[in-house]
């Protein structure tokens, strides 16, 4: 199988009648695969995920727990369309736009909804905000020379954040109020000593990359 319909193809490998439009319409299609029908739903969830946590004054714990159960699922397609893509090579374009999107926008609106509310200090959510743009940024300084690798760190990092997060928008008592306090600490170190990595590995990128660069152009001078 090609993984293009028969009809778009015009039969036997022939070029179908319409020439581009044929094509394009093939394209746009390969869209509409497993892998990025959950990103979108991912997105779909942001903004329900907010008005379920803000019901109420943002106070009721019924609510909150609807709301933990929408974060939940967002957490758990982001697992599984990372994985699906790679695994039934359905990696798009789109697909590689909208999932780093989706990833940085339920984590930021529950942090920013926590804080809010008073539940997360500011700083907390600063500090995670910070480096989460921050990374993103230096990815695109660097991208030129090379693409750095998700470490294995860095994927502990976001378990403990989205733990952590979860946690937090249950309404916990006891115990669990300062388990989920110190889950926070963790996550919060994560992020800092992975940013920290992340930064390295930029530099280091750049330096072998421009040093690359400078022996071409000595080779071909």
């Amino acid at each position: 199988m090609t993984g293009v319909p028969a009809s778009a193809e015009g039969g036997q490998g022939r070029p179908a009648p319409g020439g581009k439009l044929g094509a394009a319409a093939v394209n746009q299609a390969s869209i509409w695969n497993i892998a990025n029908i959950l990103t979108m739903m991912r997105l779909v969830l942001v903004p329900a995920f907010v008005m379920l946590l803000l019901q109420d004054g943002g106070y009721d714990p019924a609510w909150r727990a609807w709301a933990w159960a929408a974060f939940a699922v967002a957490m758990i397609t982001d697992i599984f369309d990372g994985h699906l893509a790679r695994t039934y090579n359905l990696v798009t374009d789109f697909g590689k736009i909208a999932d780093p999107i989706a990833d940085k926008a339920i984590m930021a609106a529950g942090l920013i909804s926590l804080s809010a509310l008073g539940d997360l200090p500011w700083w907390v959510t600063g500090v995670i905000l910070f480096r989460e743009l921050g990374i993103t940024l230096m990815r695109f300084w660097v991208i030129r020379h090379g693409v750095i690798p998700a470490s294995r760190g860095g994927k502990m990092k976001t378990l403990a954040q989205g733990t952590a997060v979860g946690m937090y928008v249950l309404a916990l008592t006891g115990p669990l109020a300062t388990l989920r306090f110190w889950v926070m600490g963790i996550a919060v170190l994560l992020t800092v000593l992975t940013g920290l990595d992340y930064v390295r590995q930029a530099i280091v990128l750049r330096r072998q990359g421009l040093a690359a660069e400078r022996d071409l152009v000595e080779r071909t001078s």
